[in-house]
C-alpha cells in the first residue's frame, strides 16, 4: 500500500480538486475541518512546529502514534516548521502566496507576534481564506483564554442536562464541540470560497468553541419573554424515548409518534398502553412516564437487545447498544463503503473512517494516512521553489524539521 503522496495529485478528485489549504492548528477542531476539506478534494499540507501537533502525544494504546491523531489527520501532507525563526517565517509566506486557505486555532495575538496575523497575511495574498478557531472569540473578557472542548461544554449547560436531573454534571465524551467546530469550519471555509468566486477578494473567517458549544443547542437557546431562568430545557421524551435493559445488553427505543408509539406497544404485546387515553400524545407519556416505563422494561426482558432490534426491523426505531469495534464491519457501514485500509510507518495496515459526505457527480478522492511529523517536508519546500541548498540549510538551523 502507497503511503500518503510526497507531491500534489494533478489529477485530485472532489469538489474542492486544485484548492490549497495550509492547516496551522492543532487537536480536533481545526485539524478535523481541515481533514473534512481534503476529504473534498483540497490538497491540505498540516504544517506543525518542532514539538509536533499535541495530539499526537495523547494516550493510546498505539505505540508508533496516538490513534487521535490518525483519526483527526487523514488525507494530509507533513510539514514541520520553526515559524519563531525569520527563515521559516520567510518559508511560510511563500507558501501563504500559493494557497487559498490558511487555518489556525492559536489564541488572539499569538498569529500577529509570529508575523502571520490576518492583515499581514492578507497583503501577501488578498485572495486567501484566513480562518482562526479560537475557544471564545476575537472580543469580550473571555477572548485570550484557553478553550477546550469539556470546558465548553461544562460552561455552556451540555454536562448540567448530561446528567440526571438530581445527580452532578456529567461530560459528553468523544469531543462533541470539538468536532461541530470542525463541521463548522469546512463550512465556513467553503462558503467563504463560493463568495470569493464573486468578490474575487479573500476574507477573515472566525469559528469559536463557544459558538459552536450553544448552536449544538439553539433548541434550548430559547427563553420567552414571560419565562422564569429555572424551567425545563430538556429535550429528553420522558424515558420512554431513550436506552433500556434487556434480558441481554441494552435497547435504545424512539417511540415520539403515534405510529411508532402503537408499533411499539403491539411488538411488546403492550396493546393495554396502546388504548389508554391518558398515553396518546409524547407530552402525555412524558408527564406519565413513571407508569408506562417499568411495564416497558418487565417486557424487555423477553429478549436480547439483539433479538429486540431484529424482532423491531422497520417498525419501530431502535438500536442495540454496539461498541465502535461492532462498526467495522457492520454491513450498512460496509454498504455506505465508510471503511477503508491505511498504512503507516510502525503502525502498519489499519482500517479507518472515510468520506463523511457523498456527491453524486463528483468522484472523491482515495484517502490516505495522516502524515508522519514532517514527512512530505523536503517535498512541500521544493513545490514552493526551495532548492535542495535551501532545503538544507533551514535544515541545518533547525528551521525547517
Amino acid at each position: 500500500m502507497e503511503r500518503s503522496p510526497a507531491s500534489p495529485d494533478a489529477q485530485r478528485k472532489g469538489p474542492l480538486a486544485g484548492l490549497r489549504v495550509l492547516d496551522l492548528s492543532a487537536y480536533i477542531a481545526g485539524p478535523y475541518g481541515c481533514t473534512l476539506l481534503a476529504d473534498q478534494g483540497a490538497e491540505v499540507i498540516k504544517i506543525e512546529p518542532p514539538a509536533g501537533d499535541n495530539l499526537r502525544k495523547y494516550p493510546s494504546t498505539l505505540e508508533a502514534e496516538s490513534r487521535a491523531f490518525l483519526g483527526v489527520n487523514r488525507g494530509k501532507r507533513g510539514l514541520a516548521l520553526d515559524l519563531k525563526q525569520a527563515e521559516a517565517l520567510d518559508v511560510m509566506l511563500r507558501l501563504v502566496k500559493s494557497a487559498d486557505v490558511l487555518v489556525h486555532n492559536f489564541r488572539p495575538g499569538v498569529p500577529e507576534r509570529l508575523g502571520i496575523g490576518y492583515e499581514q497575511l492578507r497583503d501577501v495574498n488578498p485572495r486567501l481564506i484566513y480562518c482562526a478557531v479560537t475557544g471564545y472569540g476575537e472580543t469580550g473578557p473571555y477572548r485570550d483564554k484557553a478553550g477546550y472542548d469539556q470546558v465548553l461544554q461544562t460552561m455552556t449547560g451540555i454536562c448540567a442536562l448530561q446528567g440526571r436531573h438530581d445527580g452532578p454534571p456529567e461530560i459528553v465524551y468523544g469531543s462533541v464541540v470539538d468536532y461541530y467546530a470542525a463541521a463548522l469550519v469546512a463550512a465556513g471555509v467553503s462558503s467563504a470560497l463560493f463568495e470569493r468566486e464573486r468578490s474575487g477578494a479573500g476574507q477573515y473567517v472566525g469559528v469559536s468553541l463557544l459558538r459552536s458549544a450553544l448552536a449544538m443547542q439553539s433548541a434550548r437557546m430559547i427563553w420567552a419573554d414571560d419565562e422564569p431562568k429555572d424551567i425545563g430545557r430538556d429535550m429528553r421524551s420522558g424515558g420512554i424515548t431513550g436506552i433500556h435493559p434487556t434480558r441481554e445488553g441494552y435497547l435504545y427505543l424512539s417511540a415520539n409518534t403515534p405510529h411508532f408509539w402503537q408499533a411499539l406497544c403491539e411488538k411488546t404485546s403492550l396493546m393495554d398502553l396502546a388504548d389508554n387515553e391518558r398515553y396518546d400524545t409524547v407530552r402525555k407519556r412524558a408527564m406519565h412516564h413513571d407508569e408506562i416505563v417499568p411495564k416497558l422494561r418487565d417486557a424487555l426482558q423477553a429478549r436480547t437487545a439483539l433479538e429486540w432490534e431484529a424482532h423491531f426491523g422497520d417498525a419501530v426505531p431502535c438500536a442495540a447498544a454496539r461498541g465502535i469495534e461492532d462498526m467495522f464491519d457492520h454491513p450498512q457501514v460496509l454498504a455506505e463503503d465508510m471503511v477503508t485500509e491505511f498504512e503507516y510507518p510502525g503502525v502498519g495496515r489499519y482500517r479507518g473512517f472515510r468520506h463523511p459526505v457523498r456527491f453524486g457527480s463528483t468522484p472523491l478522492p482515495e484517502p490516505f494516512a495522516a502524515p508522519a511529523f514532517g514527512e512530505h517536508s523536503d517535498a512541500v519546500l521544493r513545490d514552493a521553489g526551495c532548492s535542495d541548498a535551501e532545503i538544507e540549510r533551514l535544515r541545518e538551523k533547525r528551521a525547517v524539521l
